[in-house]
């Protein structure tokens, strides 16, 4: 834990989930930069305040005095908000949470924004507040430069009004943008996507994803190679067996499994509100007759040890803007934790990740089902 000195106080933040030796800040200079804009031109901090996007809690807990509202498509997110609330000794509701899928419920006097790494959430996010915001609201971005593309501030000048950005301090830079009357575009998101009959189904498969789903305009290659592979290696089966689709995105491994296993209970697990819920739209659109679970949440956190079958998983390999496989560990064990013995973990990453030695030190076995040039697809058995 490390302390953010800013003009509003002194707050200790840490990241989420807390990980041993992390040498990582809870928030960047974008984050800062924000913070002294605010106080040194005076910026009313009354009202109704938004922030967007604030990743660990570092703009949440600086302003928690005033009341603001925090929208976010992360579970990792609102918990890092609010476990940061809990280390500065400030009430838990002192930040009024909202994700992805919800909507201010009254008009707009200050909206901060952190810039996503996705074009499309952030388009799909100014949409969303646009109904809510007027002449008199003030809007203010923030990012690292590196984030800050022509194609962003176009972005903000095609659905808020006119845009201007800031000079940069410590690689960071702010935008601002004045709303006025403009021919607002419909908002394209959710996607609809059509997916023929492939290798690995006869069926074809009409996909609703929204605007922060991984690969949501056409399915990754990497899951593509993980799906045949499951086919060619799993039998259909009558079996009713439980089995999680671990990460789901919108959940394609998911259909494509119950398919397979038309008497599984499937539960679909993912951090995104956006992607659980383009997960469940896209089953019940499949399977009209048949239930799932569906859970947005951290992990499998929130799932009993010993009570799954089989846990399908692609794991991601960053979080935010930090690269690594510490989210493909935390999956790694807590899925050894849920599954029954005997149960199977399923799992595709790049070939140099490595995954295939941290499960077999984990699990004591694992053996590569398939591989290409770039992709592995592994099978570890909880003894």
């Amino acid at each position: 834990m490390e302390q953010l000195n800013t003009p509003q106080g002194q707050f200790q933040l840490s990241r989420f989930p807390i990980r041993p030796k992390d040498s990582l800040r809870a928030w960047d200079a974008a984050d800062e930069y924000l913070l002294n804009y605010l106080n040194d031109e005076n910026i009313a901090l009354k009202g109704n305040i938004l922030i967007i996007n604030d990743t660990f809690g570092a703009l949440s807990t600086a302003l928690a005095t005033h009341k603001p509202t925090t929208l976010s498509d992360s579970y990792l997110a609102e918990q890092g908000i609010k476990q940061n609330l809990q280390h500065n000794h400030l009430a838990p509701d002192s930040v009024h949470f909202i994700n992805s899928l919800q909507t201010p419920n009254t008009t707009l006097d200050l909206v901060l924004i952190k810039i996503p790494k996705s074009h499309a959430m952030l388009e799909e996010q100014l949409h969303r507040i646009r109904p809510f915001i007027n002449a008199k609201t003030t809007i203010i971005a923030g990012a690292m430069t590196k984030m800050v593309h022509t194609n962003t501030l176009k972005l903000f000048e095609r659905l808020i009004g006119p845009t201007k950005t800031s000079l940069a301090v410590k690689k960071a830079r702010l935008i601002f943008s004045t709303v006025t009357d403009i021919n607002l575009p419909e908002n394209p998101y959710p996607l609809s996507l059509n997916l023929s009959p492939e290798k690995f189904t006869q069926q074809e498969y009409t996909m609703s994803n929204h605007a922060n789903v991984f690969s949501r305009e056409g399915m990754d290659i990497g899951s593509r190679f993980f799906l045949e592979t499951l086919v060619k290696s799993q039998p259909v089966s009558d079996e009713a067996l439980s089995m999680v689709d671990l990460g789901c995105g919108n959940g394609i491994v998911g259909l494509i499994v119950a398919e397979r296993f038309p008497n599984a209970q499937l539960h679909f697990v993912d951090e995104s509100y956006m992607a659980v819920d383009s997960a469940r739209i896209n089953f019940q659109h499949a399977f009209p007759n048949r239930s799932a679970q569906f859970s947005t949440m951290d992990c499998l956190g929130g799932l009993e040890e010993n009570s799954v079958d089989m846990i399908m998983n692609n794991p991601p390999f960053h979080q935010q803007n930090v690269v690594g496989d510490f989210i493909a560990q935390q999956m790694f064990i807590e899925s050894k934790k849920v599954l029954k013995q005997g149960g199977t973990l399923w799992v595709v990453g790049n070939r140099h990740l490595g995954y295939q030695g941290a499960l077999k030190r984990l699990m004591g076995n694992c053996t590569v089902i398939a591989s290409n040039k770039k992709f592995v697809v592994l099978k570890a058995i909880k003894r």
